[in-house]
């Protein structure tokens, strides 16, 4: 029934795995590389199905086969759509708390630090993989001592009370990334125990790159 186009490194394709794994629903992959062949998503038959030219893209065909792009716009249709178990608590405040933090980690973090924009800092602005790496870090870094600030709410509990939702669906993977670039992590000690308690779930080791069909 559902389909998602996916990429194994994709930070925002990520999140919808854990999503899609935490609620416990089948779906089935196609891979689009990000790399190979000048990038896939740039392909005619797959911007034919997202304009977008990103992953990741959900085709629910239970649903008449509705195509949804944008990870966060994911997680709203499946937490919509497919109620059971909800990855949002139930209090609004706390609600709202969540959205805020995750979507600090998706639109303020993320976006500044993925492929693209670090493919235009070296093909199109010449910088050098030294200051790119330096600009990875610095976004990375603002970016995570703000969220580690915003796990005061939690009072050191998964955004569920004991069990991870949507919020850690957008966590983990950009912690995942910061690993990669060797970002320093040591600073964010709610981060961590909040994400070592995720990284033992089956929904996170399923999602996790290293575990996807086109992992290289």
């Amino acid at each position: 029934m559902l389909t998602l186009y996916s990429y194994w490194r994709s930070s925002a394709a990520y999140r919808v795995r854990i999503a899609l794994n935490l609620k416990g629903l089948a779906y089935q992959q196609e891979p689009v590389h990000l790399v190979k062949d000048g990038g896939q998503q740039h392909s005619a038959e797959y911007r034919a199905l997202n304009p977008q030219e990103l992953v990741p893209l959900l085709v629910d065909a239970g649903n008449g086969g509705v195509r949804i792009a944008q990870s966060m716009a994911i997680l709203e249709y499946l937490e919509e759509v497919y109620p059971v178990p909800a990855l949002l608590p139930a209090d609004p405040a706390l609600r709202a708390r969540v959205r805020a933090q995750a979507l600090h980690i998706a639109c303020d973090v993320h976006p500044l630090n993925n492929l693209r924009v670090l493919q235009y800092l070296s093909a199109e602005l010449g910088v050098g993989d030294a200051a790119k790496d330096a600009w990875y870090r610095h976004w990375v870094a603002t970016g995570l001592a703000a969220v580690e600030q915003g796990l005061k709410d939690f009072e050191g509990r998964l955004s569920l009370g004991d069990r991870p939702g949507y919020l850690e669906a957008c966590l983990i993977p950009q912690l995942y990334n910061a690993r990669r670039f060797n970002c320093e992590l040591e600073s964010y000690p709610r981060l961590l125990t909040m994400a070592a308690r995720c990284e033992e779930h089956e929904a996170f080791r399923q999602a996790a790159p290293q575990a996807q069909p086109d992992a290289q």
